[in-house]
């Protein structure tokens, strides 16, 4: 069940930080949820580095965890925005 959950959450979190970097209309739902997934680990990680609390993915859902994963799906679009143009939109 927790796969399912996480396929959710890493669309609506990909999805959000598609919106956020204005790359929503280049990418498809399977990517948003790939961003999100990838995003979610990544800002875990930034986040345990940090020593910022509830960022461990498999402590359950928080909010703050929901928002360490949107800042780290918004990270990663930024690097692939860098690696594809060149630039950060």
């Amino acid at each position: 069940m927790n796969i399912i959950i996480w396929l959710i959450v890493g669309g609506i979190v990909g999805w959000l930080a598609s919106l956020i970097m204005r790359t929503d209309a280049q990418q498809g739902i399977l990517l948003n949820v790939i961003v999100g997934i990838v995003g979610a680990f990544l800002g875990g990680w930034l986040g345990g580095m940090l020593g910022i609390s509830g960022a461990n993915i498999n402590a359950g859902f928080s909010v703050t965890g929901f928002i360490i994963s949107l800042i780290g799906a918004v990270i990663l679009l930024g690097i692939v925005n860098l690696f594809r143009r060149g630039r950060v939109r």
